[in-house]
């Protein structure tokens, strides 16, 4: 779409305002919104202003000016909003140099596809994302010097099975762990989910499914169709929105924290992704190979093993994360590959031989990253095992989640805290730097922000169950 399209769009579809939307340092879409009448072709020319000093892992005070430049081939009719309103993804630019800006995450994306290109490797990368989420009925948190604490309600929570409603509880409330695939009224958001999709189909995004998933308490999973790096990060983005604001106008809230419940399952975005050059799918090789995989593929699984717990610092970004990356709860640990598996970090999957269906899937990542930053320190950390000739050794094709002691302790284990995972990405982040996709100060700046505003906000805090532990020693 051009410049004067997306005028013609608003024009035809009677927008009354146009919004600018972008994403921060951590992946949260911020935005600011202007009259349709200020739209002009010379605006993506020019840009738009704005202050990066009150954004997240943004600029400083004295250096605050920023430029937002709308990308027209993102415009869409917003679906969340009562005025009719135009929306796009913008890209940041200095606005002294016009150079675009080192921490905005979409450029980031749009380097690591130019990268792949320059190696010759591929011209062409897609990841499909499985973001799964909560939609809860109340959510509650808060802090202060005497008081910490959180609390979330759902008509579906076992919790409740016991509880006096209005009109006489009527049950059907999944057990823990027993959330997937019931139909209603077990699964009391259908409709909800189909209204989420309803609007991500008006807003250009390919939905091939959704469910309820595994955890009680209103656990949900809509699939997207996988898409190259950048537009599937957009995608993403747009997902989360349209997510967020579909409940809310429902009166409930949803939430992309990957473990918000105690004692059932978290929240992933389980990643496929392939490698494709002049049309043809580089991971795919079908000459009787472990689950049809070409040697690029193994190697670039060799670069992801490799490169994990450095990965695992933007892939599974939150203090949160780590406790949903815990045995006995689905949720990926053992730093291995196998066909079929779920157990494994990465898993290929085999519903087809298919050239066209051939793939890698990262079990590790969760829907609290930063899509534009994720996708591309995967795309990274495998384009150096396949550089590298990583080797990742045999696949592992047993229940890793069942092991033996004494053969689980030969399989690597994701590190167990963020405050671990930001070591490693200290120590190992060479391989993001190849090409100039991410720059020393994008490395440090998240590091820094991670171990401030996160690491040691939570370390810091008494923790509401060290009262339960520790008050009446």
């Amino acid at each position: 779409m051009t410049p004067q399209e997306v005028l013609d769009l608003a024009k035809s579809s009677g927008v009354q305002m146009v919004d600018f939307k972008f994403t921060d340092l951590p992946g949260m879409m911020q935005h600011f919104t202007i009259p349709v009448g200020h739209l002009t072709e010379d605006l993506f020319e020019e840009g738009l202003g704005f202050d990066g000093s009150s954004i997240r892992g943004f600029q400083q005070i004295h250096e605050s000016d920023m430029l937002l430049f709308p990308d027209p081939s993102t415009a869409i009719v917003d679906p969340a909003c009562r005025v009719p309103t135009l929306s796009m993804i913008c890209n940041i630019k200095d606005p002294i140099t016009l150079e675009s800006y080192s921490r905005d995450a979409r450029y980031i994306s749009q380097k690591a596809l130019n990268y792949l290109r320059d190696t010759g490797i591929g011209d062409e990368v897609y990841f499909g994302p499985e973001a799964e989420f909560f939609v809860f009925d109340d959510l509650r948190y808060g802090g202060s010097t005497n008081t910490q604490f959180y609390s979330v309600d759902s008509t579906e929570g076992n919790w409740n099975s016991g509880r006096a409603e209005e009109g006489g509880n009527l049950g059907y409330k999944p057990r823990p762990k027993e959330g997937y695939f019931p139909v209603p009224p077990s699964d009391t958001l259908q409709d909800v989910r189909s209204e989420m999709v309803l609007q991500m189909i008006e807003a250009g995004i390919d939905v091939e499914l959704h469910h309820h998933e595994v955890a009680q308490g209103g656990q949900n999973e809509i699939d997207i169709k996988y898409d190259s790096i950048v537009r599937v990060a957009d995608k993403l983005m747009i997902y989360k929105y349209i997510v967020k604001n579909v409940a809310r106008s429902l009166g409930k809230v949803a939430t992309f924290m990957p473990k918000p419940l105690f004692e059932d399952n978290g929240s992933g975005m389980h990643c496929h992704q392939s490698i494709w050059k002049d049309g043809k799918n580089v991971f795919y090789d079908g000459g009787g190979t472990y689950a049809n995989l070409s040697e690029t593929a193994i190697h670039y699984i060799g670069g992801l093993l490799r490169h994990l717990p450095a990965l695992c610092a933007i892939i599974a970004p939150t203090t949160n994360s780590y406790k949903r990356l815990v045995p006995g709860f689905e949720a990926p640990v053992s730093m291995a590959y196998s066909q079929r598996n779920r157990s494994a970090c990465i898993r290929i999957p085999t519903y087809s031989s298919s050239e066209a269906a051939t793939r890698i899937e990262l079990r590790t990542p969760d829907p609290a990253c930063n899509p534009y930053v994720a996708f591309a320190a995967m795309l990274m950390a495998g384009l150096d095992g396949v550089r590298n000739r990583i080797d990742p050794g045999e696949p592992v094709d047993k229940d890793l989640y069942d092991l033996e002691p004494e053969e689980l302790s030969a399989i690597e284990q994701v590190p167990d805290s963020l405050d671990k995972v930001l070591d490693a990405l200290e120590a190992d982040h060479d391989f993001l730097l190849e090409g100039d996709v991410f720059t020393p100060d994008f490395v440090e700046k998240y590091i820094e922000y991670k171990r401030e505003e996160e690491v040691d906000a939570v370390r810091l805090r008494p923790h509401p169950h060290e009262f339960f532990l520790y008050h009446d020693i």
